[in-house]
């Protein structure tokens, strides 16, 4: 409700005020929005259930990529990134949060991208034991050795609102559905050397 007024008050009255007023009215829509979007996350961040109640059938990680790159598609062509990824394997677990899990990594490679450069992407995956590792890595702006514990964090932002938007709860739900898979997540980065998080996912006994 608080929405559709706000926005109906912006839309039906901006230019028709003074100045003031017309700022005070952006303040208002944009913080609106900002908690839209952070009570989605909570949201999302709540319904996570235990890893024993995800319900788990074969997933094809390469399969789920491409659908998230698809989903990018507008963003990829306006920065130029290029985004590829390697053979991935099928795992068992949930289609629904490896496929937030990838959107959230993928997005936020694009999203952190370097001023200089054109975003790159690359995902792959190697065997390990009766687990698969797979990595994200980005060109991007990095993350700095002191907060690379802390980005998993709830609410832990590290950068002004203004230039790189979010809630800060995207790499703490990335966390929460890695451990729902018998996993770890963790990230290897330099500052604007780029980032490359890597995540641990259980393998299919096949895929093993």
């Amino acid at each position: 409700m608080v929405a559709s007024y706000t926005d109906l008050l912006g839309r039906r009255y901006r230019g028709r005020l003074d100045q003031d007023a017309d700022d005070f009215i952006g303040f208002a829509i944009d913080g609106v929005k900002r908690m839209q979007a952070l009570i989605d996350d909570l949201l999302q961040y709540a319904r996570l259930t235990n890893e024993a109640n995800v319900a788990k059938r074969p997933v094809d990680l390469s399969a789920v990529v491409d659908d998230v790159v698809r989903l990018y598609g507008p963003t990829i062509g306006e920065t130029s990134a290029h985004v590829d990824r390697e053979p991935l394997p099928t795992i068992p677990g949930s289609p629904t949060l490896l496929r937030q899990l990838f959107r959230n990594l993928i997005g936020n490679a694009l999203k952190f991208r370097h001023p200089d450069r054109p975003p790159v992407v690359h995902i792959g995956a190697l065997a390990k034991g009766d687990a698969w590792e797979v990595t994200i890595a980005d060109n991007g702006i990095g993350v700095q050795p002191e907060f690379k514990v802390r980005i998993f964090a709830i609410f832990q932002r590290l950068h002004p609102r203004e230039r790189y938007p979010g809630t800060g709860m995207g790499l703490t739900i990335c966390k929460r559905i890695v451990e729902q898979h018998g996993g770890t997540i963790w990230v290897e980065s330099a500052p604007d050397g780029g980032a490359a998080f890597h995540l641990t996912l259980r393998a299919s006994p096949e895929a093993a």
